[in-house]
């Protein structure tokens, strides 16, 4: 969500494993991120600040990362991962307690996300938030016809068939219909679901791709006229075209909050612990910021982000935009099945 694939990074992993890449002068930590999600150079000066190296992989959705987990397919030290995936985890026993006193930078961290991510995370216990956000709707204004965008029912307006991006991602894309139809991002309601998953087939026949991170790509161009990105994306996008705008529909959207974690079968705990601290330095979450343009929990950072950006409600949403927005919550396992099946449904159909 929020994610831009770092392409070979995969390649990279298994070059260093493979070859027996010398390790830092302090051990290593290992790393899985949403590719792209944390200024790269940044990577260098802690590996020189603290003598870890750093071995670094990336995936796409936390639908992909979590059977990796899960099953110990590859031990991780640390993991960045969404909300709902971190209360999911936690419960199943697939993460370690944070040591907060090898992570003293969590001073720097704006209370009203931490109470935030309470929500799925009880205490702060096992998650420290790296970067928040909303999903909106990005459109071309001119390409549009003056319409008034401000509503979800505009992804399912025949006007812009072939040109409407949608998001390739279960729980993001069922949060759009579900809300769109009155109902929570979050139901478990087997009807509802339901009423979602048609209302999805309906709209295939209109979409030119799904996407999660070339949206932005395909909005920028002119290849499409409108879709659902994270409010992240805006600024980048809008560099590039200024006809471009966001925003967050008058039914909500989904909040998120993107967090650290440690997998229970982290070997390197403390070097995990040291790169989450890091991370949470205010010079170093500003240099993402001004690398991401997403949304900083940081309150140190935001104090040295210029005002022009801070004051941007696309890129720091208002209360107001929060308050109509809902973060997405771990599912039991039925419906978890339920909204899997129901997107492969969506995606197997005929347009």
């Amino acid at each position: 969500m929020k994610k831009k694939l770092i392409l070979g990074s995969v390649l990279v992993l298994l070059m260093a494993i493979l070859t027996g890449c010398r390790s830092g002068e302090n051990g290593e930590v290992y790393v899985y991120s949403y590719g792209d999600y944390y200024d790269p150079e940044i990577i260098a000066d802690f590996e020189a600040d603290t003598g870890i190296r750093v071995i670094q992989d990336t995936y796409d959705t936390a639908e992909e990362m979590y059977p990796v987990i899960k099953n110990g397919s590859a031990d991780y030290d640390v993991v960045c991962t969404s909300d709902y995936m971190v209360g999911r985890m936690m419960d199943e026993g697939l993460l370690l307690k944070l040591d907060k006193r090898n992570i003293r930078n969590l001073k720097n961290m704006d209370s009203k996300y931490m109470k935030m991510a309470e929500a799925f995370d009880p205490g702060n216990r096992y998650s420290v938030p790296h970067v928040v956000g909303v999903q909106g709707i990005l459109y071309n204004k001119k390409k549009t016809g003056g319409k008034k965008i401000d509503s979800w029912n505009a992804l399912w307006d025949s006007a812009y068939a072939n040109n409407i991006v949608m998001q390739d991602s279960v729980r993001d894309a069922f949060a759009i219909s579900l809300m769109r139809l009155g109902y929570s991002p979050n139901s478990t309601n087997p009807k509802e679901i339901e009423a979602a998953k048609n209302a999805l087939k309906e709209q295939k026949p209109l979409v030119y791709k799904y996407a999660n991170d070339s949206a932005r790509d395909l909005l920028a161009d002119g290849s499409a006229t409108i879709g659902v990105v994270w409010n992240g994306e805006y600024q980048y996008t809008h560099d590039l075209n200024k006809d471009v705008e966001f925003v967050v529909p008058k039914e909500g959207a989904e909040f998120f909050i993107d967090s650290w974690i440690i997998p229970k079968t982290s070997k390197n705990k403390k070097n995990a612990e040291k790169f989450i601290n890091y991370m949470c330095r205010a010079s170093v979450a500003k240099r993402n910021f001004d690398y991401l343009y997403y949304t900083m929990p940081n309150a140190a950072a935001i104090r040295k982000i210029p005002s022009k950006y801070v004051s941007n409600p696309a890129m720091f949403p208002t209360r107001d935009i929060i308050d109509r927005c809902t973060l997405l919550t771990k599912l039991d396992p039925e419906t978890t099945k339920l909204y899997s099946d129901s997107w492969k449904e969506v995606k197997s159909s005929k347009n």
